[in-house]
């Protein structure tokens, strides 16, 4: 049976920033990309993808944050600009979604990555769990986290 999880609050690390989460996310994943291990300093990034619309903002107005990588792929991020926590990103190729930060949520103890994307620049000593979505890179089809992540709502 799917628990519903909405809404759920969240907010940075000095607490300048709230907002709520309305709706159930997309999906989870993982991203060992050496891009998200830069900008976390971290072997990964976890991000959930959300309806834009199923953010609200309770306080507060993230500062944006946007640049290239030397492959010319442009990322967007929002961050609070007292503390610099790294709160949600708009992903290039699909403006109605968010990719929130689920460690910046109030109660981060009911999800769990569904997929671990960009295992081809993986930490070597990164152990990932044999009941997940595994990808080299990018997947070909991202509905397919999508649905992992449905099937996994719904035991």
């Amino acid at each position: 049976m799917t628990r519903s999880i909405h809404p759920c609050d969240g907010g940075c690390a000095c607490g300048d920033i709230r907002y709520r989460l309305l709706d159930d996310p997309l999906e989870v994943h993982a991203c060992h990309c050496t891009d998200c291990q830069r900008l976390t300093g971290s072997a990964f990034v976890l991000s959930m993808s959300i309806q834009r619309s199923s953010l609200e903002r309770l306080r507060g107005e993230p500062a944006r944050f946007d640049f290239e990588n030397p492959e010319g792929i442009r990322k967007r991020n929002y961050l609070c600009p007292r503390c610099g926590s790294r709160l949600w990103g708009e992903p290039a190729r699909f403006p109605e979604i968010f990719s929130l930060r689920p460690s910046t949520l109030d109660d981060a103890s009911w999800w769990e990555p569904t997929a671990h994307i960009w295992l081809a620049s993986a930490q070597p000593w990164v152990s990932i769990p044999e009941s997940v979505l595994r990808y080299d890179g990018q997947p070909e089809d991202p509905l397919e986290l999508v649905r992992a992540w449905k099937r996994r709502r719904q035991t």
